[in-house]
């Protein structure tokens, strides 16, 4: 069975807004390109999708990308897209997909089948997903900054989810990336 995944950015106090100075360098860039080839599927709600598509395809138009940034931009636009959406009328991103149904029956269904890795991007969706225990694997990218606003990581889960780290790593701006495994729930 497939995993889901959760990776994403967060300042130390618990911040996952892109609006707070939370900024992606090379290394990064590098290290979520990496963990793209474990991937074959990302999954996306309406307002990460736009926040992505709005950067993403036009990447290689930037006069400052480096080759770092090009390479996640050629993974990232090239994998295959789901968001979940009640409001979009269309998604015209490279190879996505508009889904209004049943998010959970969904990613229930796409981790049943066989392939790689399924990657869940935003907060909101994988609050959703958190609170019923279907995330399996977690990638917390922790910046070195106290944004003291914006969208918090998490929010309102009934139940603690109960993780084993596997795994850290620190880059050089002081970024530090906790892998962690889901463990099951404990009410």
């Amino acid at each position: 069975m497939r995993k889901l995944v959760w990776a994403i950015n967060v300042s130390l106090d618990g911040f996952a807004d892109h609006t707070v100075g939370i900024g992606v360098d090379d290394d990064l860039h590098g290290f979520f390109s990496d963990l793209l080839d474990d991937m074959d599927l990302v999954v996306f709600g309406r307002v990460t999708y736009q926040l992505m598509e709005a950067a993403w395809p036009n990447a290689h138009k930037d006069p400052n990308a480096t080759k770092r940034t090009l390479e996640f931009a050629g993974k990232f636009n090239a994998i295959p897209k789901v968001v979940f959406s009640r409001t979009l009328d269309k998604a015209e991103w490279n190879n996505t997909r508009l889904v209004h149904e049943d998010m959970v029956n969904e990613v229930t269904r796409l981790k049943q089948r066989t392939g790689k890795n399924i990657l869940l991007d935003g907060i909101s969706v994988a609050q959703e997903f958190m609170r019923r225990g279907m995330i399996d694997e977690y990638w917390l990218v922790v910046h070195p900054i106290v944004a003291g606003k914006g969208k918090r990581l998490i929010n309102d889960l009934n139940d603690s989810v109960i993780l084993r780290l596997l795994d850290t790593k620190v880059f050089r701006s002081g970024t530090v990336v906790l892998h962690y495994e889901n463990r099951g729930k404990e009410k």
